[in-house]
């Protein structure tokens, strides 16, 4: 949403108003020329003049010529602040609403991208070949480094079935219970979709 910036001319307006509000400048009193009001409000005289004319338009002041301005109307006044709050606050509320509306649409981005990537891994594991096995090289320290194949007794524990063990170089096929696993084999196993990341809780468990 574009930043709205109001004119100069109407701040010094809200101002000058504010001023009547509060009674500073009271009704039937008469402001300076507006060479005198620019200086006082650190504007340009023609800056000066917009502001004068537009609360001349709301009946708020009275502009007579070589006699200054006359105030005419405290609640007019106390009215035009009201509704430029009112306008100020419906405009901030748009920008609240136009900044959930953003945040919301990064969320669901960000949402969509998460779904196409468990799409994406879902599919790939719906379409790994039962019989095609799983791998997991043990290249990390494990509690289970050092047993035997039937100590670790991996399918009660996982449901996977070691179809071979790859040691030194050597590929040992369906390895018996009396294989012991050491750290820089890789297991060869077969099971469910689930069985890959079971495998390996389980191996550093």
């Amino acid at each position: 949403m574009p930043t709205i910036r109001e004119p100069r001319y109407r701040k010094i307006a809200y101002q000058i108003a504010q001023k009547i509000a509060d009674n500073e400048y009271t009704v039937g009193s008469k402001l300076h020329a507006r060479s005198t009001l620019s200086a006082t409000f650190g504007v340009s005289s023609e800056t000066a003049r917009k502001a004068i004319s537009l609360l001349a338009d709301l009946q708020i002041v009275k502009p007579i010529h070589g006699s200054g301005v006359e105030i005419l109307s405290r609640q007019k006044a106390k009215t035009f602040l009201n509704q430029a709050q009112e306008t100020s606050d419906i405009q901030t509320t748009h920008a609240e609403i136009n900044q959930l509306i953003n945040n919301q649409k990064i969320e669901l981005k960000s949402l969509e991208s998460s779904l196409a990537k468990l799409f994406d891994q879902t599919q790939r594991v719906q379409q790994h070949n039962p019989l095609s096995p799983y791998e997991l090289t043990l290249t990390h320290d494990s509690p289970k480094i050092g047993q035997s194949i039937g100590e670790l007794s991996l399918w009660h524990s996982t449901g996977a079935t070691l179809v071979a063990l790859l040691h030194n170089e050597e590929l040992i096929i369906s390895p018996g219970p009396y294989a012991v696993i050491e750290k820089g084999d890789t297991l060869y196993f077969v099971g469910n979709e689930t069985v890959a990341q079971t495998v390996q809780n389980f191996i550093y468990s």
